[in-house]
């Protein structure tokens, strides 16, 4: 019985680039700040992504295509960078 190959799982962070104005987070701080958690000095908000691939593809062929997959659509390059993380998936 041949062995199995596991399926993957790509988490994938975005957050705008230091340089950008982010009227989001700058409000969320303020709401902290009024509930009392006054030792907050920043927020910024983000974008957070799950994706699955089958087991048919490659650790590196994953990699490949999930940068593929912020540079053409998921991230703006002028105002955001990313980061990601390719793991196998845990058994059901």
């Amino acid at each position: 019985m041949p062995i199995a190959k596991p399926e993957w799982n790509a988490e994938v962070f975005i957050t705008l680039k230091p340089s950008v104005l982010d009227p989001q987070g700058n409000t969320i701080q303020t709401a902290l700040h009024s509930m009392g958690y006054t030792d907050l000095t920043g927020a910024r908000l983000g974008k957070y992504f799950t994706l699955h691939f089958s087991g048919k593809l490659s650790r590196t062929e994953v990699e490949r295509q999930v940068k593929q997959m912020c540079d053409k659509l998921l991230v703006n390059p002028v105002i955001e960078r990313y980061r990601y993380q390719v793991a196998a998936s845990k058994e059901r």
